[in-house]
């Protein structure tokens, strides 16, 4: 199965590839809409200008079964962040801008080697601020022969205006879904709207993309995976984010409920955050899941896998 820019006309590629560019000119790309020309130098809350920052660039194989395959996913970390949680676990990339800048030709370069490697999928981490700048690089990558699917691994905050550049050119999205209560995400990352934004966003890479499909090795060929960090004293909201999932988008959304959260950051300096997760609040939210109907449940052994041949 081809992804799904290979059908786009590189005339066609290129254009939307024009038209985001233009965003960057009063930058509202993500929610914060901060309205700076980044074209001319000029940095929002993301402290990104015109050119993107990658921090690293490799097959990784932590990442969810469908993505990693026997080959690994091939892992493109960009540099900084549009959300910037206090928690975050790449808080030296997503807070401090670990990375080097590069040029579209050395991202698509990237892009290449790593399919090359024979990773099954590029996979953007942190894309929101820099569509642009990825569909600038996309567009000289096609030219060299780039033909594995695109992965859109986001923090869930997003604006649908944005992501509707990226119709017909990511098959794979994976969102975060972090918070259901706002004065968390107010809290915690300074939006006041997270729930509101990441549910429009979720039901918009559904609408494009659908339920997660595998190929005969059980690898991810297009769909929708939602990543859920579980978090301590409840925050997260565990069982409301599960039953939207069900109810509001599909029963067969593929779904990993996280247990790694870890105070990183400055989480230590937060009597909300400040310890590890127990057992029993783990187990708490696998259950809410499954009470929800949500069955496709990493580990990949717990997931029954829809075929497409």
């Amino acid at each position: 199965m081809a992804p799904s820019y290979l059908k786009l006309t590189p005339e066609e590629l290129r254009a939307r590839a024009e038209q985001a560019a233009e965003l960057l000119r009063a930058c509202r790309l993500c929610p914060r809409e901060c309205g700076v020309d980044r074209i001319a130098g000029e940095t929002g809350f993301c402290q990104t200008g015109g050119t993107a920052g990658v921090a690293a660039a490799s097959a990784h194989f932590g990442e969810e079964a469908p993505l990693v395959g026997k080959h690994g996913s091939g892992t493109i970390f960009l540099s900084s962040c549009n959300l910037r949680c206090s928690f975050c676990q790449n808080y030296d990339i997503s807070h401090r801008g670990e990375g080097v800048a590069v040029t579209p030709e050395r991202m698509a370069a990237m892009m290449i080697d790593l399919a090359e490697k024979g990773c099954h999928n590029i996979n953007f981490v942190t894309p929101t601020h820099v569509v642009p700048q990825i569909l600038e690089a996309l567009v000289l990558a096609v030219d060299r022969g780039l033909s594995v699917p695109l992965v859109y691994n986001s923090s869930g905050y997003e604006r649908v205006e944005t992501l509707s550049f990226l119709d017909g050119i990511f098959d794979i999205y994976m969102p975060d879904f972090k918070f259901w209560d706002n004065k968390w995400g107010e809290r915690f990352c300074r939006v006041p709207d997270y729930r509101e934004r990441a549910v429009r966003a979720v039901k918009e890479m559904h609408r494009q993309v659908g339920d997660l499909v595998v190929d005969r090795e059980g690898v991810a060929v297009r769909g929708l995976l939602v990543r859920h960090l579980v978090m301590p004293n409840g925050v997260a909201g565990t069982e409301e984010i599960m039953s939207f999932l069900s109810e509001s988008v599909s029963r067969d959304t593929y779904i990993n409920v996280m247990d790694q959260y870890r105070p990183c950051g400055t989480a230590m300096r937060d009597e909300w955050i400040n310890r590890r997760l127990t057992a029993r609040e783990y187990r708490d939210a696998v259950a809410a899941a499954k009470r929800a109907g949500l069955t496709r449940l990493d580990p990949r052994d717990r997931v029954p896998l829809i075929f497409r041949f």
